[in-house]
């Protein structure tokens, strides 16, 4: 992405095809990404499928801003998906660490988890905000950097562009939800299940020590 925005320039005196072939790529690469992720059970294969994901987006950012907007807002959006991505990482770290411990092997099924928010409520805190920033929920960073691309995919009559965008935007908040759910929520929670339900793994997990919640928020 980081390339492609330092030679915009050649990009801007070639023929305006290329803007296309570079929006379409990330276009299709984004969605392909969001439709793997869906039936991932690794907790962290979820979050490698959505950063390609969203790599496919920050590319359909600078083809769909052309010479109007420059590198703007794909760069945009790489910025902002760095510091939800770098949470929603952290966040797994802290719990796969915490059920290292408690069950004393590596666990990364989410169907092994669920209600960790009771035990773990920093990092299901945390790690919700990163969710719904990442889906783009109105007032998130997330939210304001996919709805640039989007909007600007509908404004230049990237029409088909701006359905799968849109489509994949819907895709990355299912699974988000879906990996957050299985991992902190369960039935019996609070907030219709959201909330710490019954835990489905051994032992008994714990929230990460300070050295590890302390840089979550």
């Amino acid at each position: 992405v980081y390339m492609v925005a330092r030679t915009f320039p050649l990009f801007a005196a070639a023929d305006p095809v290329a803007f296309g072939v570079v929006a379409w790529i990330g276009a299709i690469t984004a969605l392909f990404a969001a439709t793997i992720a869906i039936a991932q059970r690794d907790f962290k294969r979820v979050l490698a499928f959505s950063t390609i994901s969203q790599l496919g987006y920050m590319f359909v950012g600078l083809g769909v801003a052309g010479t109007d907007y420059g590198p703007g807002p794909g760069m945009f959006h790489l910025f902002t998906h760095a510091f939800f991505k770098a949470l929603l990482f952290l966040g797994a770290g802290s719990v796969l660490h915490s059920l290292h411990h408690a069950m004393h092997r590596e666990v990364q099924d989410v169907n092994l988890m669920g209600g960790l928010a009771r035990f773990m409520p920093i990092t299901a805190i945390t790690w919700l905000i990163a969710t719904l920033s990442i889906s783009g929920f109105p007032f998130f960073a997330g939210f304001y950097s996919k709805d640039t691309i989007i909007g600007l995919s509908f404004e230049h009559g990237y029409y088909a562009l701006w359905v799968i965008t849109l489509v994949t935007a819907g895709i990355t908040a299912f699974y988000m939800l879906r990996a957050y759910i299985l991992a902190f929520g369960g039935k019996g929670g609070a907030w219709g299940g959201l909330w710490g339900g019954p835990y489905r793994g051994e032992g008994h997990p714990h929230e990460s020590p300070r050295s590890m919640t302390i840089p979550l928020p």
